[in-house]
């Protein structure tokens, strides 16, 4: 059983501050390889203390765009300034971020303090300024009981914490994390997001992706969708919600296999329908005055021998619009 998470500090030796000027501004950025086009055009600012996430569906570009605003990845276009730091300017830029990848990097035959201690140091941090960082990082993400534990006995919960506590050692003024939930007990995960929250208000300016949709209507106060390597829609979840105007999503139970995919075919070619999609057995279908459409979509039903066992009207969320932007599920 994973050890319990402390009690953590208030702060994490920031001023605290309202969201304000941006702290990361993103204009035009673009990466091919060879003839693939990953990333085109994309823009976007985020403000100190400002949670922005940025999702799309797998191979959409995430990975590409944030790893050419961390650094790791030379583009081929737009610009990156980080504080009104051009990314450019090279080592000086880059100390104003810290990244928390999806793959665990820790040397797991070391402890929890040694391995901080080596990330410390790649930060330039030494001596009494090195120590107490670590001690901060420790205990901001509830691990300084297990600082002298071999992190290969840790849970793969406890890792992830360990993960965000080598990205924060340097008090980055941009935190880049990347799925920083994956494969978390819920233990750690609200710890993690709680972390989140704190550093948010400690003025850091947080750029988030994730696969959990649940993640993003908790933590950001702006979204961007990402799809085939172009921001296709940006606002908060109010706006973006907004923006489906009348459109209804209804979720109708019509048995399995060929059924379902038969049902697919009848709804999308009736009026109004602007999208139907299969996801847990049902058919999901995105309408105009959906509420209304339904009727229409029984009878089509019916009249094609299908009859369905259960229907639901759901009001917009943010899946729906990420579902309607990019035709997919998040997790696909």
């Amino acid at each position: 059983m994973e050890t319990k998470v402390e009690t953590m500090p208030p702060a994490i030796g920031m001023t605290a501050s309202e969201p304000s000027a941006p702290m990361l501004v993103v204009r035009g950025l673009s990466k091919s390889f060879g003839a693939r086009v990953a990333v085109e055009g994309i823009g976007f600012s985020i403000a100190a203390g400002e949670i922005y996430g940025l999702l799309g569906p797998n191979g959409a570009g995430k990975t590409t765009s944030i790893s050419m605003i961390a650094g790791i990845l030379v583009r081929d276009g737009g610009e990156i300034t980080i504080d009104g730091v051009d990314i450019d300017v090279g080592p000086a830029a880059r100390a104003l971020i810290g990244i928390v990848p999806q793959a665990i990097t820790l040397y797991l035959d070391l402890t929890a303090r040694e391995n901080l201690d080596f990330w410390g140091r790649l930060y330039d941090l030494s001596g009494t300024a090195l120590r107490a960082a670590i001690d901060t990082a420790l205990e901001a993400v509830g691990l300084t009981k297990r600082a002298d534990d071999i992190v290969g006995t840790y849970s793969g919960g406890m890792q992830r914490r360990l993960n965000l506590a080598a990205g924060i050692l340097h008090q980055p003024k941009l935190l880049i994390l990347d799925e920083p939930t994956v494969g978390v007990d819920p233990q750690s995960r609200s710890a993690i997001f709680d972390l989140v929250e704190r550093l948010r208000d400690a003025g850091t300016a947080i750029l988030y992706t994730t696969h959990y949709m649940e993640e993003a209507e908790r933590l950001c106060a702006r979204i961007g969708i990402i799809d085939s390597g172009h921001l296709i829609a940006e606002g908060t979840r109010a706006e973006l919600i907004g923006n489906l105007a009348q459109d209804t999503r209804i979720e109708i139970g019509v048995g399995r296999g060929d059924s379902l995919v038969r049902a697919q075919r009848i709804v999308s070619a009736l009026e109004g329908v602007q999208l139907a999609t299969v996801e847990n057995d049902h058919l999901h279908v995105v309408a105009d005055h959906g509420a209304n459409r339904l009727p229409a979509m029984l009878t089509a039903l019916l009249n094609a021998g299908t009859v369905a066992d259960s229907v639901r009207v759901v009001e917009p969320n943010l899946e729906d619009v990420f579902l309607r932007m990019t035709g997919r599920a998040l997790r696909d």
